[in-house]
Formats: structure tokens, C-alpha cells, sequence
């Protein structure tokens, strides 16, 4: 799950971390009153949506040349004025598409004299199975174009979950980002606290560009993107109540209620599978074969007939959707019971396009023999080479 930039500061914050002053806002008439919580003359106005690159992005009903969707006042009317040329425009950014998505909340915070602008985030290392450090002095930029062009500058330390974040690791990251002084004693507090609320919050991703040095040496978090594992949220009622479903697909959101892992994408195969690494198979096969798949949906080794139906039919209300595909390896779930449930889906919310189904495990004949008796125009595949073939060949 993911929450907006002041969300995670104030989470942040909590735990004792160093950053501005800020105010949330809904509305343009709320502009005013919320710079005037802040000390100025400096304000910065922060489009609020669940994307990175805003600073960089553009409004679509704004003229080409208009500024960004992070932008700095230097009086409460500049306040106002942004927060009315913001609010309710749709911001492009560099992860959002072309579609971009429309900013509906906005932060006024407190404006810093940087002197030195430096990247640190916390994530879980697969390599070592322990939280890693990821540090760079190239702050306030992309961190995907600093690992392509100059690697050398990203350096990560490893936590060992036993011991917590050590002097030794504090060291070590202090001496990657090049920090003396007061900055060094600042980072000395920080780093502990953010590893802390990595822990503690069961998030998944914590990333602070840029960590700024301030002209007054000290350190101060000046934005924050967080993400928190959707498993470990039933711990966590204070960040459940932080969800803002409006920046969420509602295909996802429908499925978040079934307990379905489900991702939308650009495509216009539909596919239900069940099994992350099935569905990534298939997903790939759909790609070889020429065309995009819709989306990602595992329904889970242990579905029944219910949750089947709800994915089927969270799958046919997306409009893009010119053909579906279910591939399913029955074991714990039993291949009748995956053909009951897309029988009752269909016979719900009918068919207006192409269906192949793939079927193989426990109870695979039962289960081609319930859709072949269903009266239904159901393509059945022999494997999964088969059915993309003929999904894609359907769909033209």
C-alpha cells in the first residue's frame, strides 16, 4: 500500500525523524490559512498523487510551458495562485503514462536553504534477505539514471536484523554520503530512526530524495515516498486509515476485496491464472505471441468458485479488455471448480469477448467436461502455447 508524501512524513515524524513544516490541503480556499500556519517567506506547494516525478511532470490543462507539480512560493498569494492553477488539473509524470492522474490534494510546507541535495532509501535486500541501506550523493534526481550512467556512486549497507543499525553502519553510510560535522552527528540519530520505522511499519519501501545538508549543516528529510507491505497491514490499523482509494485502480481496489493479487496494465488480453509464476508465464507468452497482456490476477492455489466468478468479472469490466485468457494448473484449487466459476461469471455478466481457457491438473477432465456442456462459446486450449496462440489469433 502506498500513501501520500505527507502521510509518510508525518509517520516519519513520529519516530523522531528531522522534517518541515507542512499543511494538507483539499481545496484552493484552504491556501491561505495554511501558509499562514508556516513561517515563510519561502513556501513549497506539493502536488499530492501516488507517483514520483512531479517536480518534473506537466498539467495537461496548463500550458506547456506552465511549471511542475512541485512548485516554491515566495509570498501567500504565489500560495494561492498555485494551489488554484494544481488543484484538480491532471499531472503527466514520467510514472504515471499519459493518462497522469488528477491531483485532488495538495501540501504547503515550509520552504529549506539547501545546500547539499543527497539520496537514502531503505528496502528489502533479496540477496541477502536482511534491509539494506541504498545511499547516493546524487540526490534529487532519478535514481534509475544514476545507476545506469555513474553505478559507482550508489552504495548500499546491509542491516543485520540482529544487531539494528550499528555505529559501524552509521559510519559507513555517513562516509557514502559524504557527511561531516553536525550533518554526521544528525545522521547518527537519523539513520537509526529510519530503519526503526522501516521495521516497525512493515513497509516495504522507504525512500527519502533528497535527504538534504541545509546551509546551517544540519539534516532534514524533504520528501518521503513510502510503501507498506499489504500482508503485514492487519498490525497496522493507524496506516489502513492513511489508504487514499482515489489514487488507486478500482479494478484493484474490487479485487483488493477478494483477496485477489491483481495488477492493471496497458494491454488488452485479460488474464486470470492461478500462481504468481504462471502468471508471469503467461504473460510473457502473450508478449512473444505480439500482443499485451490487461493485466496481472493470480486467484490463489486455494479459490473457490466465488472468488473465481468475482476475478472473471473484475477482468471483463475493463473496457481494454479484447480477449481473455485463464490458464490454470489445478492442484490445491481443482480444475472443476475454476470451470464452475467461470461458467457462473459468464452466465452473469455474459461474454462480449473472445474466452480460451487452459486446464490442466486435478480434475482436469471434470473441468473441460462442466465448460464443453455449458452452451457457452468457450475456446478450450490443449496447453499453454496453444492458448496464447489462440487468444491472440481471436483478438485479430
Amino acid at each position: 500500500m502506498n500513501i501520500h508524501e505527507y502521510q509518510a512524513k508525518q509517520v516519519l515524524k513520529g519516530f523522531g525523524a528531522p522534517v518541515a513544516e507542512g499543511v494538507p490541503i483539499t481545496s484552493a480556499d484552504q491556501a491561505e490559512a495554511a501558509a499562514k500556519q508556516l513561517p515563510g517567506p519561502l513556501y513549497v506547494v506539493k502536488s499530492q498523487i501516488h507517483a514520483g516525478g512531479r517536480g518534473k511532470g506537466k498539467f495537461k490543462e496548463l500550458p506547456a510551458d506552465a511549471k511542475g507539480g512541485v512548485r516554491l512560493a515566495f509570498s501567500i498569494e504565489d500560495v494561492i495562485k498555485n494551489a488554484q492553477d494544481m488543484l484538480g488539473n491532471t499531472l503527466v509524470t514520467a510514472q504515471t503514462g499519459d493518462a497522469g492522474k488528477q491531483v485532488n490534494r495538495l501540501y504547503i510546507e515550509d520552504g529549506a536553504d539547501i545546500a547539499r541535495e543527497l539520496y537514502c532509501s531503505l528496502l528489502v535486500d533479496r540477496e541477502f534477505g536482511r534491509v539494506s541501506f541504498v545511499v547516493s550523493t546524487e540526490g534529487g534526481m532519478d535514481i534509475e539514471a544514476v545507476a545506469h550512467d555513474t553505478p559507482e556512486k550508489i552504495k548500499s549497507v546491509v542491516i543485520d536484523p540482529a544487531a539494528g543499525v550499528t555505529e559501524a553502519d552509521v559510519a559507513a553510510i555517513n562516509d557514502a554520503l559524504a557527511l561531516t560535522g553536525e550533518a554526521a552527528e544528525d545522521g547518527k540519530s537519523l539513520f537509526p530512526i529510519l530503519y526503526k520505522a522501516f521495521v516497525e511499519k512493515d513497509m516495504s519501501m522507504l525512500e527519502i530524495n533528497p535527504l538534504i545538508v541545509m546551509e546551517n549543516g544540519r539534516l532534514r528529510v524533504l520528501d518521503a515516498k513510502v510503501s507498506f507491505d499489504g500482508n503485514a497491514l492487519f498490525r497496522h490499523e493507524d496506516i489502513k486509515e492513511l489508504r487514499d482509494e482515489t489514487e488507486e485502480d478500482a479494478k484493484e481496489i474490487e479485487a483488493s476485496k477478494w483477496d485477489l493479487a491483481y495488477v492493471a496494465l496497458d494491454g488488452n488480453i485479460g488474464c486470470m491464472v492461478n500462481g504468481a509464476g504462471l502468471a508471469m508465464a503467461t504473460m510473457d507468452i502473450i508478449k512473444l505471441y505480439g500482443k499485451e497482456p490487461a493485466n496481472f490476477c493470480d486467484v490463489g492455489g486455494g479459490a473457490g468458485k466465488e472468488k473465481v466468478a468475482a476475478a472473471f468479472k473484475i477482468i471483463t469490466a475493463d473496457p481494454k479488455v479484447e480477449g481473455i485468457l485463464v490458464n490454470i494448473f489445478g492442484g490445491i484449487m481443482k480444475c472443476d471448480v475454476i470451470a464452475e466459476g467461470v461458467v457462473a461469471a459468464v452466465q452473469e455478466v455474459g461474454l462480449k469477448v473472445p474466452l480460451v481457457v487452459r486446464l490442466e491438473g486435478t480434475n482436469v477432465e471434470l473441468g473441460k467436461k462442466i465448460l464443453n456442456e455449458s452452451g457457452l462459446a468457450i475456446t478450450a486450449a490443449d496447453d499453454l502455447d496453444d492458448a496464447a496462440q489462440k487468444i491472440v489469433a481471436a483478438i485479430g
